[in-house]
């Protein structure tokens, strides 16, 4: 009899262990990324155009991130968007978006430059 209760000892341990892996990367309903690794993560998906001398162009913003960085949240947008025009590269940038976090998914605008959620 000892034989055979450690069998299933292991398997009760493994399906508690692969439903607790299964359950962790499942979202709740209204929830991104509910994985712990994700849970202070700030994902900003914005299109920007600026403007400059009254000419707009297209911006990408995350070309000013670290190489490997894709994470982008709504501070480092903001220094961002200060370093292009501080540095005179545009007059004023706007735009448009989403920002997903483990609060769900809401909007995202840039009005004369400024962060506004």
């Amino acid at each position: 009899m000892s034989a055979s209760v450690l069998p299933a000892a292991q398997l009760l341990v493994t399906a508690a262990l692969v439903a607790w892996m299964v359950t962790g990367f499942t979202r709740l309903p209204g929830r991104w990324l509910r994985w712990k690794m994700f849970c202070r993560a700030n994902f900003t998906i914005v299109t920007l155009t600026g403007t400059k001398d009254g000419r707009t162009e297209p911006v990408n913003v995350y070309e000013y991130l670290s190489p490997g960085s894709f994470i982008l949240g709504p501070p480092q947008l903001q220094a961002i968007l200060t370093h292009l025009t501080h540095s005179g590269r545009y007059d004023r940038i706007d735009g448009h978006g989403r920002l997903l976090n483990a609060d769900g998914e809401q909007p995202i605008e840039v009005r004369d430059s400024r962060v506004v959620l």
